[in-house]
């Protein structure tokens, strides 16, 4: 147990957390990874126990428990054998339902909000379009309004639970005329009507639900606005934080439970007479990539904590998410070969790993975008600043 970041506590929700994935999801995540749909009864009892309110307030049915319980959920999320898996719970969890109750009224946190930390109700965060990419202020999604309505025309791409999902959180650009600064943040309700969402085929993350979403004269309510009109870029960013810093931890996780697992097959494997842990140049192969991961790991506690006390960390947390999945990319890459032949084979967890940590370095910002951003922070002096 790491005293500095985790208590007594910590862990013993690590083994209440653990010991439910295991009886409750690892029995089904082969199924769900062939058929690319995870079955409604699983949200309801993650609702049950809890987990979606981890970090949510009491008053709607919430835990308000600190961030580290959120790594922790996070970190075993990523120890079952599926990414996949894992990415439809948080993203509910931590992006869909994060601006519900940031930006949310009452009337939507008790109708939504409730509902999705009870596992009754499953959200998708609406941000990227086709034409966009990363590219967030290029969004070209309008929320034009129209008597006591806003209606809502474009599509949205890679959307995580976008078919799943019983709602969106839409960003839109309610003023086109000034860029960035003219979008805003919206709930939809998935039956409204000329909302059409098509799955998509991937090279990894086979059990989550990823799709492509049209809006076709789509009218909501006024109230439906979350937040004010025209801030939802600032709102965007400020929750980038936590969403950077998701998909780090997500990756220091996934390549400790690959070194892990390559460890142990590693001490009884034998070739020439010899368990293949005995051969230098594959120990210190091994022993560079847990050095990197345990670097990483420690800078994304350290980050954790600072977002926990309330400061603004959008440099250090896109700096995690960018280190971590390249990290985790190269240890997962070299832990497949460790296990040769059997590294390619699907009964074992590496071939699947590799593919689901390729969309590290990709979504919630590819590295590129990122390394940008960090340029103009860094180089160019721009002060990312909260929403107030």
């Amino acid at each position: 147990m790491n005293t500095m970041f985790f208590t007594e506590e910590h862990e013993l929700f690590r083994k209440s957390l653990r010991d439910f994935l295991h009886k409750e999801v690892v029995p089904h995540i082969e199924k769900w990874e062939k058929s690319g749909t995870i079955e409604r009864f699983i949200w309801k009892k993650f609702g049950e126990m809890g987990f979606f309110g981890i970090n949510y307030p009491e008053a709607y049915g919430g835990m308000n428990l600190d961030l580290f319980y959120t790594v922790i959920f996070l970190e075993e999320l990523q120890k079952i054998k599926s990414s996949g898996f894992a990415a439809a719970m948080w993203a509910h969890a931590y992006l869909a339902m994060t601006h519900l109750n940031a930006e949310g009224d009452e009337r939507i946190k008790q109708a939504y909000l409730v509902p999705s930390i009870a596992g009754e109700k499953i959200g998708a965060l609406c941000i990227t379009e086709p034409f966009g990419g990363s590219d967030v202020a290029g969004m070209r999604t309008t929320a034009v309004k129209k008597d006591n309505q806003y209606i809502i025309n474009g599509s949205k791409t890679f959307i995580t639970n976008g078919v799943y999902a019983d709602y969106y959180v839409v960003a839109a650009k309610t003023n086109p005329e000034v860029g960035s600064k003219g979008i805003s943040i919206f709930l939809v309700d998935k039956s409204t009507p000329g909302i059409n969402a098509t799955k998509l085929d991937k090279l990894g993350w086979r059990a989550s639900d990823t799709a492509e979403i049209s809006f076709d004269n789509v009218a909501i309510p006024l109230e439906n606005l979350m937040g004010e009109e025209e801030k939802g870029f600032y709102y965007i960013m400020q929750h980038f934080a936590l969403e950077r810093l998701i998909m780090a931890v997500n990756a220091h996780s996934r390549a400790e439970y690959a070194i892990d697992y390559t460890l142990e097959y590693m001490s009884h494997r034998e070739a020439f007479g010899s368990p293949i842990n005995k051969f230098q140049a594959l120990r210190h192969t091994m022993v560079e990539h847990a050095t990197e991961v345990e670097h990483i790991k420690l800078f994304n506690y350290l980050t954790v904590a600072r977002l926990d006390k309330g400061e603004y960390v959008v440099k250090e947390a896109t700096m995690a998410k960018l280190k971590s999945t390249k990290v985790a990319d190269q240890a997962i890459y070299d832990c497949l070969q460790m296990l040769g032949g059997y590294g390619y084979m699907e009964e074992y967890p590496l071939a699947r790993l590799l593919r689901d940590s390729r969309l590290g370095p990709i979504g919630g910002g590819t590295s590129e975008i990122l390394k940008e951003i960090l340029s103009k922070m860094i180089i160019d002096n721009k002060d990312y600043k909260p929403a107030v």
